[in-house]
């Protein structure tokens, strides 16, 4: 049930932030964060952890989501910065560059998904699985994962045959023997992860 903002709302914290990320584990890509202000005593029975709802499903609250919130927030951080940064602390910036966004907003408390945000200007929270406990969480992981997925497809299109509209960079077969085959692409590829690291040791780039 995703009731965790009723208790939050009853206590008086009117403007709750909820926050969440896509694409921390694939190989390529880049990483989405996103923050949702849902209005108090918002409720919506098709909203849900993006993990759990179609693609259809999730295109569709894309839009209702940003057309309901109060305000929201979607950051994108590069596969490059997720090398750089590792993707735990990519996603720990891009909640916080999220929160700078939203400076305007009064936000009076923000819950993310299992990221503790130490230099938070806002009492926070950060339980697991808030994706799916809390309507804005789950709101903000839509948000990112269709923002996500629409650039996936996109990368596809510039470079067919490692699957990416379909397996949306992560390491599934087709993808790891296209790697193998054709090589990591610079600037798409996260050449910190294992599998793309030791074709580029090998001095495999493309592109």
């Amino acid at each position: 049930m995703l009731e965790g903002e009723k208790p939050l709302w009853a206590a008086g914290r009117n403007l709750i932030a909820g926050s969440d990320e896509a694409g921390r584990g694939p190989l390529a890509g880049p990483l989405y964060v996103a923050m949702v202000v849902l209005p108090k005593g918002y409720s919506n029975p098709l909203l849900d952890d993006s993990k759990k709802l179609t693609a259809r499903r999730r295109d569709f609250l894309f839009d209702s989501i940003k057309s309901d919130a109060v305000a929201y927030a979607i950051v994108r951080l590069s596969a490059k910065e997720v090398d750089e940064l590792n993707p735990y602390e990519a996603s720990r910036r891009g909640m916080y560059l999220c929160l700078d966004a939203l400076s305007n907003c009064q936000i009076d408390f923000l819950v993310t998904d299992c990221m503790p945000l130490p230099k938070s200007r806002i009492e926070t929270i950060s339980p697991a699985r808030a994706d799916g406990t809390f309507l804005s969480v789950a709101a903000a992981s839509i948000l990112a994962k269709v923002s996500r997925d629409r650039e996936m497809t996109e990368i596809d299109r510039r470079y067919p045959g490692y699957g990416f509209a379909k397996n949306k960079g992560y390491g599934t077969k087709e993808h790891l023997l296209a790697l193998r085959e054709k090589g990591p692409i610079a600037g798409i590829h996260r050449f910190s992860y294992a599998p793309v690291r030791e074709l580029v040791e090998r001095q495999i780039t493309l592109f």
